[in-house]
């Protein structure tokens, strides 16, 4: 990576650090208060899109606390010191452009898509609710029901939800992942004010954020308003974020759930897998080849020989997610109409078993790291996956670098290193396996 001196602007240091040619070819700066900025330039069409990640999510609640972090998020929207509450939103439509937010375990974004003449608008906007956010009694019992809300929708009433809860409950033993990141009901009826305020001023702060612009601007434009609207927020002290890792698995489970909900039965198997940073991410893209090769599509092995050829499934497919301090790796599929679940799950495990003991060619695999790097090329063309790619990619702890450099790494992935992950990842003995059945009638 090439750095440039560093630039003197308005008395603050900002170091420009422009990343090798990659992915996105984006270029960052760090303004003197931590906070750092990254631009991707696209002049396609006279749109931008902000993104403000903030790393701080579920995973950094205190105990008896489940959801003070997405309640946070709803209560970035009621108001601050210079906006009444929902002025916010009120404002980003009324200048023809869309706004949203969203939690995860490891980190809360924010982000407007809006033309790129209100690239100063929604900078300002965001700089004021950074430092300047009111949290008031009123503003909390009214989001609370809210989010209780959005709960019994998203969570309670939908069995798959449910299901995937009680999942993440058994897969993960030690680390917050296994809360969810809403929360539990009976825990976020008893947030209040003073929760909110406290995750509030201890993890929102320029040194505990990126902002990441894309769109039809220039570094230099990006540059002297970020100074303006975001540099004078000042910096403060933030804890280390929660280390709580996972200890070895010894044992396996199997969780069944019926629901007169449930519109169709399901089967899943879940794993343990490496975090999105080990070993400099590289179990992470040997794990994301892994899931392609085996569930991701249509021209996956699982969908090949389980849906067309035996067709005994509707839908069937693989998932890798890895989050800063632990990963999972999934199976799932839907049998289809008339075919025994317990057929499925014994037709799944003979395919991944095969997997297992054979590996892959270096064809196959060749021509799965080539659909993933072609993805790739088509996050360029778009105006909010630079900006969802390179801000969720730094929140969790990883470099621009890595990010830009992500297709030519997963071009070097080999057979042998994905038989290695396969064999030490997918361990039935260990493996959470849930099914979902609907409840049948009399």
């Amino acid at each position: 990576m090439r750095i440039l001196g560093p630039i003197v602007i308005a008395g603050l240091l900002v170091g420009v650090v422009p990343a090798e040619a990659g992915q996105f070819n984006a270029e960052s700066f760090t303004l003197a208060n931590g906070l750092q900025v990254v631009v991707v330039p696209s002049h396609r069409t006279p749109a931008i899109a902000q993104m403000v990640w903030y790393k701080a999510g579920a995973a950094d609640e205190a105990p008896g606390k489940s959801g003070i972090a997405h309640f946070v998020e709803h209560l970035m929207f009621r108001g601050s010191k210079a906006m009444p509450p929902g002025a916010f939103s009120r404002t980003i439509a009324e200048n023809g452009g869309r706004d949203n937010a969203f939690t995860t375990e490891d980190y809360t974004a924010y982000y407007q898509t809006v033309a790129s003449d209100r690239l100063e608008l929604v900078m300002r906007l965001e700089a004021e609710r950074m430092h300047d956010l009111l949290i008031t009694e009123e503003q909390v019992k009214t989001e609370r029901e809210v989010i209780i809300e959005e709960r019994r929708t998203r969570i309670d009433n939908v069995p798959g939800s449910l299901l995937a809860e009680q999942i993440d409950a058994v897969l993960f033993l030690n680390s917050h992942y296994r809360l969810p990141t809403i929360g539990w009901q009976h825990e976020m009826r008893g947030l209040g004010a003073d929760d909110a305020r406290s995750f509030y001023q201890t993890w929102y702060a320029p040194n505990n954020a990126v902002v990441v612009i894309s769109g039809d601007v220039t570094v230099e434009r990006v540059r002297e308003l970020a100074e303006k609207y975001y540099g004078p927020v000042p910096a403060k002290p933030v804890p280390e974020h929660p280390a709580l890792t996972e200890p070895p698995k010894v044992a396996s489970t199997r969780l069944e759930m019926t629901s007169p909900r449930a519109a169709n039965p399901y089967w899943s198997r879940s794993y343990l897998a490496p975090t999105f940073i080990e070993q400099a991410g590289r179990p992470a893209d040997v794990a994301t080849v892994l899931a392609e090769l085996l569930g991701g599509g249509e021209t996956s092995r699982l969908y090949k020989r389980l849906v067309l050829d035996k067709k005994l499934a509707t839908s069937v497919g693989a998932d890798y997610s890895g989050e800063r301090n632990a990963g999972s790796f999934s199976i799932y599929a839907e049998p289809r109409e008339g075919v025994d679940i317990g057929a499925l799950e014994v037709a799944v495990a003979a395919e991944v078993a095969v997997l297992l003991r054979d590996g892959a060619s270096a064809d196959e695999v060749a021509r799965v790291k080539r659909r993933l790097q072609e993805g790739a090329i088509y996050d360029r063309d778009s105006l909010m996956a630079p900006a969802r790619i390179i801000g969720a990619s730094l929140a969790s702890g990883r470099t621009l670098a890595e990010v830009e450099a992500w297709p030519d790494r997963i071009g070097t992935v080999t057979p042998e290193e994905i038989l290695k992950l396969a064999r030490d990842v997918i361990t039935d003995s260990t493996a959470v396996t849930a099914v979902l059945l609907p409840e049948k009638r009399s």
